[in-house]
């Protein structure tokens, strides 16, 4: 959106709704548009300049690589080079809330932009009718980080994308809360094993069942999957985890028999914490409080996402 724009639109889901969007995606501009993980930010992976504007648009660093989601397998498969292990996990996974991180294919026409010139490219089969009504739309591969301004907390719902993009984009898709509420498991397979990028909603354990092979944690500090920066999702005010009580000058996010300012799952419930999350961080940012504090979370299962985005935004 041209510097001095007025606020963002937002319209409701309808095919009115995704042909706008797609018309300003062949323009060249970026559009929020919801995921069953997250709201994303979305252009044309292959327009060099409609991915910049989602840097512009984000003040995303640009060494961090975007995820590129295309509408099916055969679609991925033009663009990524897959083994059998790959495609085991897409077959069980895809559509759905795991990023595939892949060899590019030869000729592939995504910009490097969008790959942050990495000769892999991360690749996703979103599983929500408003992302795979705009690749219809679009006919394209659409490079869709979070929608957010890069480093705050990532947007489940159309109100938290303008919470720091108003004015900033054209246009939101509004189809109400996401389900997953956190972004996508990236992973990929390397010598024999697969290495988990990035945990999410497909655990570790999902995972080894799918493909047969062990699953072992990231090698490294290279950034070669997006999401991998270690401050992200910050609030924009200190983030104490693992809290057993909460002092008066925190907000506090409860967990289980811990109860708080905004309670994650009063029954301990792991996927009703993560759909949750971000939701509890903006809660947490927007509150008259100068501190955030959270209680412990298990690691164990979706508890490593979970645990993943707070210890990002604590930094």
């Amino acid at each position: 959106m041209a510097e001095g724009s007025k606020s963002t639109i937002v319209r409701a889901f309808d095919s009115a709704a995704i042909a706008e969007a797609a018309a300003l995606i062949a323009a060249g501009q970026p559009v929020a548009v919801p995921t069953e993980t997250v709201y994303g930010l979305a252009a044309d992976a292959r327009s060099a300049d409609g991915v910049a504007r989602i840097y512009a648009a984000k003040g995303r660093p640009d060494f961090n690589p975007l995820i590129v989601h295309v509408p099916n397998l055969a679609a991925a498969e033009t663009l990524g080079q897959f083994g059998a292990a790959e495609r085991a996990l897409a077959t069980r996974f895809w559509p759905g809330p795991l990023t595939l991180v892949v060899p590019r294919m030869a000729g592939c026409p995504v910009a490097s932009i969008a790959t942050a010139g990495l000769d892999t490219i991360a690749l996703r089969v979103p599983g929500h009718r408003a992302m795979q009504a705009l690749l219809a739309g679009t006919g394209a591969p659409l490079a869709a980080p979070s929608a957010n301004a890069s480093g705050r907390v990532s947007p489940t719902r159309a109100d938290h994308v303008l919470a720091s993009l108003d004015g900033r984009i054209a246009l939101v898709i509004d189809d109400g809360p996401t389900r997953a509420g956190v972004e996508s498991t990236i992973a990929r397979v390397q010598d024999g094993a697969i290495e988990v990028l990035r945990p999410g909603p497909v655990t570790a354990a999902m995972l080894a069942m799918a493909s047969g092979l062990p699953v072992i944690e990231r090698k490294g500090s290279d950034i070669v999957a997006p999401g991998m920066l270690a401050s992200h999702y910050a609030p924009g005010k200190p983030v104490r985890l693992g809290a057993v009580e909460f002092a008066d000058d925190e907000f506090g996010i409860g967990f289980g028999g811990l109860a708080g300012d905004y309670d994650l799952s009063a029954a301990g419930d792991l996927t009703e914490a993560a759909a949750r999350l971000f939701d509890a961080l903006h809660a947490g940012a927007a509150s008259a409080k100068p501190n955030i504090a959270v209680a412990a979370i298990p690691v164990e299962g979706l508890g490593a996402a979970i645990n993943d985005r707070l210890a990002r935004a604590a930094v």
